[in-house]
Formats: C-alpha cells, sequence, structure tokens
C-alpha cells in the first residue's frame, strides 16, 4: 500500500515535510501543458486517456517492454492502452513512473493499493467513473493541486488568443496562468522549414524580416506582446552551443542565405552539405549571435532566461519519420561547452545586460559545472543566475538528491527556485511533491549527522523558500 512515509525516512525529515512543505502552493514555472486543453477546460473520459495521451516516460517504459506501437501512440482504445501499460507497471521498480503513478492515484483517486494486471479494470473503471463524477477537467486539477502559477511553452508565432480566454475564465481565478517565449524556430536556421517559419513571424508582427536586424525587431515586438500577455519568462532549447566570434556582415549573409535571399559577394557564405548551405560554423556563429541579442532585449523587458541543454534528438530517425518529433525517442547528449555559455554570460554582464539566468543541463555529471559557472555571475541580485531544477530524465528521486548533494557544495541550496513539472500531463504536480520529500530528506540527514544545527526554523525558511517563495520573487509574482 502507499504509504505518507515516502522518501521521510527520519523523525526530522518527516517533521519538517509535515511543517514546512506539506501544504504549500505550486510554482509551475515550466510545462508542456496545451493552452488550448487549458482553454477549453477540456473533458477527459478515462485515465487511459490522462495518463498514455502524451506522457513519452510511459511510451518509452511500454516499447522497452516490447508492446506492439498501436497500444501506445495508435489507434488502439485508452481501455486496451491503459490495460498494456498496467500489466509492466509492477516490474517498473526503482523507475521514477512507479512512484509517480502511486502518487497520482493517491492524490487524485484516493487509491492505496498498487496498479497491476489483476486490479487493473477494477482501477479502470472505478477511475473513469470519478472522472465523470467529479467533472475532472485541468481546472480540477490546478485547483485540487493548489496551483497558484503556471507558465506554458509558447513559440513567438503564436497568437496567444487561448490565452486571453484563459484569463478571463474564472475557472482559473486561482491560478495565473501566462506563455513563456520559446524562440526555438527563430534560433534554428539550419532545420527544414526555417524559411516558411520567418515568413509566419512577419505576419504576426508586423515587421518585414530581410535581415537579421529586422529579425530581431520582430522577436522584439512579439516579446512585448507577450509581455502584455502576463509573461516574463524565456526558454530556450539547445542541443549543444559553441561560441564562435562574428561580425553584422557575417550574421546578416548567414541569414539571407538561410531565407534564400540573393547577395553580394561582401556578405555571402560559403556552401556547405548542411540544409540551406551553411556550415557547422555558420551554425554556431548565427546562434551566438542570436542569444547574445535576445538575451539583452530579455534583461530590458525583464525576462527570465532558462536554457534546457544537453539533449540528443530524434535517435530513432526510422520512427521520427514515421511520427515525428516529441514521441519519446530523445536522449542524453554528450557533456555541452561550458565555456561557451561563460563566454555568453560574460559578455552580457560586461555591457550589464544579463537577464536573470538559469540552467538545467541533462547530464548529471554537469551540475556542479553549470553551478559553478552561475556563481560566477552573479552579485545583481539574489540567485539572479542559477541552476534549474533537475530536468527530464533526472526529475527523479536520485536525480533530485544528486544535485541537492553535489550543487550545494559550490552554490547554496536555500537560493534554489525549486522544482517544475517539464510535463503534458495535468495529473504531474505530485512530482512537486516528491522534490519536496526529497528536500525534506536530504535536510534532515544534515541534522542527523551534526552537520547543520541552526534549528528548525531556519530550515523551515530553506523549505520555503525552495519550494515556494524563491520561484514568486524570482518571477515578481508576488
Amino acid at each position: 500500500m502507499f504509504s505518507e512515509n515516502l522518501y521521510l525516512t527520519s523523525a526530522i525529515a518527516g517533521a519538517l515535510y509535515d511543517k514546512y512543505a506539506k501544504d504549500l502552493p505550486i510554482i509551475d514555472f515550466h510545462c508542456h501543458l496545451s493552452p488550448a486543453e487549458i482553454c477549453e477546460n477540456k473533458r477527459f473520459s478515462n485515465l487511459g486517456e490522462l495518463w498514455l495521451a502524451h506522457d513519452h516516460y510511459k511510451w518509452r517504459a511500454m516499447r522497452a517492454y516490447g508492446i506492439d506501437e498501436e497500444l501506445i501512440s495508435g489507434s488502439a482504445g485508452w481501455a486496451e492502452k491503459f490495460r498494456a501499460f498496467a500489466k509492466i507497471l509492477p516490474e517498473l521498480a526503482g523507475n521514477p513512473l512507479y512512484i509517480w503513478c502511486a502518487l497520482e492515484l493517491k492524490r487524485y483517486f484516493d487509491i492505496d493499493a498498487p496498479l497491476c494486471e489483476e486490479n487493473t479494470d477494477e482501477i479502470y473503471e472505478k477511475t473513469a467513473a470519478m472522472i465523470i463524477e467529479k467533472n475532472m477537467t485541468p481546472s480540477y486539477f490546478i485547483n485540487k493541486s493548489n496551483v497558484e502559477f503556471i507558465a506554458t511553452t509558447d513559440d513567438p508565432a503564436d497568437d496567444l488568443a487561448y490565452h486571453a480566454k484563459i484569463a478571463a475564465n474564472d475557472a482559473y481565478k486561482n491560478c495565473r496562468i501566462v506563455p513563456a517565449f520559446r524562440p526555438d524556430k527563430a534560433m534554428g536556421i539550419e532545420r527544414p522549414g526555417f524559411r516558411e517559419y520567418i515568413s509566419t513571424l512577419e505576419k504576426i508582427s508586423g515587421v518585414a524580416i530581410s535581415d537579421f536586424g529586422s529579425l530581431i525587431n520582430a522577436l522584439e515586438r512579439r516579446l512585448i506582446a507577450f509581455k502584455a500577455a502576463g509573461s516574463m519568462l524565456n526558454d530556450n532549447a539547445l542541443t549543444g552551443f559553441i561560441w564562435t566570434d562574428y561580425t553584422r556582415g557575417q550574421i546578416d549573409g548567414i541569414f539571407k542565405t538561410a531565407i534564400g535571399i540573393a547577395q553580394d559577394a561582401a556578405t555571402s557564405v560559403a556552401t556547405s552539405a548542411m540544409p540551406g548551405g551553411l556550415s557547422i560554423e555558420d551554425v554556431n556563429r548565427y546562434r551566438s549571435a542570436f542569444l547574445f541579442e535576445m538575451s539583452k532585449l530579455y534583461k530590458k523587458h525583464g525576462f527570465l532566461a532558462q536554457y534546457h541543454v544537453g539533449a540528443y534528438r530524434n535517435a530513432n530517425t526510422a520512427m521520427y519519420a514515421a511520427h515525428g518529433p516529441d514521441f519519446g525517442f530523445d536522449g542524453v547528449d554528450e557533456p555541452v561547452s561550458i565555456r561557451s555559455f561563460g563566454k555568453l554570460l560574460d559578455m552580457l554582464y560586461g555591457e550589464d545586460c544579463l537577464p536573470r539566468t538559469v540552467f538545467y543541463p541533462l547530464d548529471i555529471n554537469q551540475f556542479e559545472a553549470f553551478a559553478t559557472l552561475a556563481a560566477h555571475f552573479n552579485g545583481r541580485g539574489r540567485g539572479w543566475v542559477q541552476l534549474g531544477a533537475p530536468w527530464w530524465f533526472n526529475d527523479q528521486y536520485y536525480g533530485i538528491t544528486k544535485q541537492f548533494e553535489s550543487v550545494g557544495n559550490v552554490y547554496p541550496t536555500a537560493l534554489s527556485i525549486g522544482m517544475l513539472t517539464d510535463s503534458r500531463s495535468f495529473l504531474s504536480y505530485p512530482r512537486h511533491e516528491m522534490y519536496r520529500r526529497a528536500l525534506c530528506c536530504y535536510l534532515g540527514s544534515l541534522v542527523d549527522r551534526g552537520e547543520y544545527f541552526s534549528g528548525g526554523e531556519s530550515l523551515g525558511r530553506i523549505i520555503r523558500g525552495v519550494c515556494y517563495e524563491n520561484a514568486k520573487a524570482y518571477l515578481g509574482i508576488g
């Protein structure tokens, strides 16, 4: 049966959790929830849909067991898909899916028993009845989970119409929901469809884009529109980043090559085998210029810059060709260049243009390196540059605890802005609970071994800060 002592392995850990962490509201400043589903307050019919419609973690586990794709992302019914997943769940000992599912069953459906093949139909039918009876829509899960703030992930070319309707919807009156500005498509000059994307951005921004400068102007106009919609966050997904010095003429030439504008000899760039006639060095120059110029805008307009780094995208090219991106075929890449991010931060700091910045390295072995880098560029405000929550494959007890135990040596844990869901599921909020339990266990262990003795109230301030108050202050949503 589910135990309320989960991760609370000492008396002090349990006391800290119950007194300081358990009932705090949630600030979820990075997720992939659908603004359309939030706006429409989508009605769900069963737990299979809630659990398996978008969850790459579950899809990956099911594929590992050889389950047919029809029962994962295919056209099979939700009951069949749920049954297939339930059959493997008891074997996922040590996998975060096991405890996430247990927490979600307990918190939303008051089910203590472990899901298994024998009780699959009983739990499926019971939860389906509760979903209808209690009208378990997005607003239900958000309100029940005591979520005060959500930032979705949105493209600059999005018209933000859903967010305007969400802001006027009384169902979300207790939760502020804003878009986060994620310009990956504008930065991805080497990706197919870049030229078409620039045309889309032109239309919504009202700026004719013919060179790099006009692109930045168009993006600033959209940044201002996001700010008007309540946003104060930027987000960037970087598979890798190598700082490469550039001139403005070079960047204009690279940009014009990518969108197919004829150039004179002074601004043309060398062609290569890459899409659009660009070299790897061209892409690195453009990315360096893009991040530098956009970071200045984030500082100017009061935005937080977030960098998710180190993903290996679409490793299975056959499945990518069949299904497209975000289907569970991304992984962890080799270490990314700390020195390149240092160069970016150094230039921004020197010009007093460094925005609040958070790094999320996917390689668990780079936690300390990024935390140390962040520490070099503080002094402009409390925790101005910092390491974010363990991301993606690290957002489980081991990854969370690893960060507490290692990063605290080089950067104060008490300054952290805490956990996020990084999820497409409305049932993901217990991940914040798991993080809070892990934090209290870690702090309790420091007390138990005599490493911390400033008292419970001091620990309480740290816990309230990391789990809630730091994020509110950092984002300016007090």
